[in-house]
Formats: structure tokens, C-alpha cells, sequence
């Protein structure tokens, strides 16, 4: 049991250390986007090559996108402050490198962050009236050119050193051809949520990296391929029973056209073993991929075909789709045959969602089996409970997780649909716990994660589900919305 709860502590410690670094990419994707959109279309390689255009090329990787990143992680830690220093603190590691400082900025954003942080803190209730701004001023300056010489003298050349030692490690891979074995890693951790950790934290910076040199990497595909999800749920399509097989369609073209490849999860942990399909189909596309040379402009997101498409380079495509498309079809067929000889009920998908929800609640199975059945019957009492709401003063519901994607994007569109149904005319969107806004009136999260939101909103209507793909409480949100229009 002790060990049991310590493997499930270190899982969410990196689940949580994954949704952090999550929290600092995902916001700056746009621009992540745009970057590689000016470079598969200006540089010397590109579609329609512009030595003029070209030149927004190298200052955007090189400065726009680590401050923003470093802007970003320190915002999370201390507001604005926290990100005003944690960007001014970036520049040092920045302008001491030659390589983009995408490790360095998400290393120096959060601890400018911190630092200002405790320095307000120390600060508090004793600062005399009047002199405030200057104090949280030059607090503030002082504590970012400091951080700043440290980032140039100290952090910089440290970070160098691991980034271009992870880029040759890469090479090497690629070189031997062993580039593929990655992805005997990656598809089980993105079933167990680690994937944000391993995407944002180790891929993509040496990913970006590489574009520099090459104009393109091959690992901004090794993540994000939509191949193997799609391969499961065509199986399940095919050979699988009951209401996996009924909702699978659907969810095929909600992971391969929207990105969203949560939605595939539930569907393997109902049953385990489809694991090996989604490795076969994994290293199957790395090495179709390899064996192109193909790669993308920077990072697809979300995880679509589309998204992919839009960021390949001239002469790419045809590798590109013949690697999705192997990746699948191998996936399709491993997955198949375990379907077939396995035996699969109805109900598994059903309890596999909820399994799925509180993983990514970062709920601990062996924190449920401690629970007394008391306590939870209070918790399942208070989770039942839908909060009385004035339809003339609701203006926002608002589904919230940690990253602002998947699971709560899949919920918003089920209420947004029964919400139109309904001719019900209130605003339904989703985003991450951490940024939700003041004025939200309804907000909406797994059961394991409320108490976080409401620490964030305590003045919004809080409602908690089971999971977001299947809960009475959005008819029962609506049912209360009519009653009180």
C-alpha cells in the first residue's frame, strides 16, 4: 500500500509539474503558430521565399517567444509583477546564448516570479504611505537586473550546455535510426497525462532549436501525430461493443479533425492492453517520418491534421500523411486483433471515462480506498448538489481544467449544444483554473478540482461532475436555467 501511494505521488507530482509547464506553452501557442507560419512560408526553403520577411524570423524565435513564455510562467507565479521580472530576468540567459533560451525562460519566468513574490512579502505593511509606487518600482527593477546578470553570467551557459547536449543526444538517435523507440514512451505517458512534461519541457525546446538550423524538426511530430488515437477508435468502430463502439465515429473525428486526443484515453484504459497498439502504431509513424526527412515549422496545436498540414513544409506532405496514415493503420490492426480475442463489456468505456477523470483530477485511487464511506457519501451529497440560479443574471458559464483543453473543451461543447436546444442565449467557453476571470457566474470542473476553482472564483456558482464526456448535471443546469427564465 505505502508503495502504492508513493508511485501515485510521484505520478501526480509530474502530472502537476507537466500542467505547469503546460501553463506557460499553451497560452503563447499563437505565436508559436505565427512563427512557424512566417518560416514555412519567407525563408530561403519556404514556399514563397522573402529575404525582407525572412527577417522576422530569427528575432521572433530568439526574443518574442522566450519573453513570452518567461512572461507567462512568472504571471502564474505573482501577476503581472511576477511576470514583468520573470521576462526582464530572461534576457539575461538570453542574450548569453546562441541557441533560443525556450529551457532558459521557463527556468528564469517562474523564479523572476518567485523572487518578486517573497520580496512583497517582506515588503508588506511596512511601507510608509506615499511611497509605495516607488518601493514596488524599484523593488521590482532591482530584483530583475540582478536576476537578469545571474541568467547572463551564471544560468545561461549552464542551460546552453543541456540543450545542445539534448540536441546532439537527438542526433545521434536520428542518426542510428533509434529516433522511433521515443515513442515507446510517449503513447503511455499521454495516457496517464505526462505528456505536457515531456512535450513542453524536453521536445519542444530542442525542437525549436532545430527548426533554426534546419527549418523544420521531426520532433513536433512525435507527440502530436493524431495516427495512433485514430487507429483505436476506427477499431472500436469496427470490433468494438456496446456504447464504445456507438461513440467511437464520433470521437474520431473529434480527436483527427479538432486535436483533442483526450478523448481517445478512456477508451484504452477500459482496456489496458491497447497500449501496445498505440506504441506499434507510434514507432511505426517515427519511422515513416524519419524515413521522409520530414518535420514541421513549430508546434501543432491542437494535436489535428489540420494543425499539422498548416505547419509543414513545402515538399513535406506527402511524408507527413504517409506517416500519419501508417501510424493508424498499423494501430488499427494491432488494436484489432486484441479486440477480438479479448472480451469487452458494455459498460467498461463508462468506467473508464470516470477513471480517466480522476487521473486527470489528480485524484490518488489509494486516497479513495482510505476514504471512509461516510465521508464519501458526503462528498457524492455535495457533488449532487446543483446551486439555484437566476436565468436574467447568468451571463458566463465557464468549464475550467488544468490546461483549458480537452476534457473541459469537450464538456463546453456538449453544453453549448444543449444549451442552443434549449434556446438558451449564455455564453459557454472553457479554459485553464488559473485563468479564470472575476465575472464568471457558473463555473464548471471535475469533482477533484472544485476546490481549486473556488479558491480562484469563490463568488461563481460552482457545479462538479463525475466527467465531463456524460453527467446528468448539464440537463439538470438546464432544467434550473428554464425554471428560472
Amino acid at each position: 500500500m505505502t508503495e502504492q501511494r508513493k508511485q501515485s505521488g510521484i505520478r501526480a507530482g509530474v502530472q502537476k509539474f507537466g500542467s505547469f509547464l503546460s501553463g506557460m506553452i499553451m497560452p503563447n501557442i499563437a505565436a508559436f503558430i505565427a512563427w512557424g507560419i512566417i518560416t514555412a512560408l519567407f525563408i530561403d526553403t519556404g514556399w514563397t521565399p522573402n529575404e525582407e520577411l525572412a527577417t522576422l524570423v530569427d528575432p521572433m524565435i530568439k526574443y518574442l517567444l522566450p519573453l513570452l513564455i518567461a512572461f507567462t510562467g512568472g504571471r502564474i507565479i505573482h501577476g503581472l509583477r511576477g511576470g514583468v521580472v520573470g521576462a526582464t530576468a530572461t534576457m539575461g540567459v538570453i542574450v548569453g546564448a546562441e541557441i533560443p533560451m525556450f529551457m532558459g525562460a521557463m527556468l528564469m519566468g517562474p523564479i523572476g516570479g518567485y523572487v518578486i513574490k517573497q520580496i512583497d512579502r517582506a515588503f508588506e505593511g511596512k511601507v510608509k504611505s506615499g511611497f509605495e509606487m516607488l518601493v514596488n518600482n524599484f523593488s521590482a527593477g532591482i530584483a530583475g537586473a540582478i536576476l537578469a546578470i545571474v541568467g547572463l553570467k551564471l544560468i545561461g551557459p549552464i542551460v546552453s550546455g543541456i540543450t545542445l547536449a539534448l540536441g546532439a543526444g537527438v542526433k545521434v538517435m536520428i542518426n542510428a535510426g533509434l529516433l522511433p523507440l521515443v515513442n515507446i514512451f510517449i503513447e503511455p505517458a499521454k495516457v496517464l497525462f505526462l505528456n505536457n512534461a515531456i512535450n513542453h519541457g524536453i521536445l519542444s525546446p530542442i525542437a525549436v532549436t532545430q527548426t533554426e538550423e534546419l527549418g523544420k524538426s521531426i520532433l513536433f511530430l512525435l507527440e502530436t501525430n493524431p495516427g495512433p488515437g485514430l487507429g483505436v477508435l476506427l477499431a472500436f468502430s469496427i470490433f468494438g461493443k456496446g456504447i464504445s463502439k456507438q461513440s467511437a465515429p464520433g470521437a474520431a473525428i473529434i480527436h483527427f479533425f479538432g486535436g483533442i486526443h483526450e478523448i481517445y484515453f478512456p477508451y484504452i484504459l477500459s482496456k489496458p492492453s491497447l497500449i501496445l497498439a498505440l506504441i506499434a502504431g507510434g514507432v511505426s509513424g517515427t519511422a515513416t517520418f524519419a524515413a521522409f526527412g520530414v518535420g514541421l515549422t513549430s508546434t501543432p496545436s491542437p494535436g489535428s491534421i489540420i494543425a499539422l498540414l498548416a505547419l509543414t513544409p513545402r515538399g513535406d506532405y506527402v511524408g507527413v500523411i504517409v506517416g500519419v496514415l501508417v501510424a493508424a493503420a498499423v494501430t488499427f490492426l494491432v488494436a484489432s486483433v486484441i479486440l477480438k480475442a479479448g472480451k469487452q463489456e458494455e459498460q467498461d468505456i463508462t468506467a473508464a471515462t470516470s477513471q480517466m477523470e480522476e487521473m486527470k483530477g489528480k485524484k490518488s485511487r489509494v486516497a479513495d480506498q482510505l476514504t471512509s464511506n461516510e465521508s464519501q457519501q458526503t462528498a457524492d451529497e455535495e457533488v449532487q448538489e446543483v446551486p439555484q440560479v437566476n436565468y436574467g443574471e447568468i451571463n458566463k458559464v465557464i468549464f475550467a481544467c488544468d490546461a483549458g483543453m480537452g476534457s473541459s473543451a469537450m464538456g463546453s461543447s456538449l453544453l453549448k449544444n444543449k444549451f442552443k436546444k434549449a434556446s438558451i442565449d449564455i455564453d459557454v467557453t472553457n479554459m485553464a483554473i488559473n485563468d479564470l476571470p472575476s465575472d464568471v457566474d457558473i463555473v464548471i470542473t471535475h469533482k477533484d478540482l472544485t476546490d481549486r476553482a473556488k479558491q480562484k472564483v469563490p463568488s461563481a456558482h460552482h457545479i462538479s461532475v463525475d466527467n465531463f464526456l456524460n453527467s446528468p448535471k448539464y440537463d439538470e443546469l438546464v432544467d434550473e436555467l428554464q425554471a428560472s427564465e
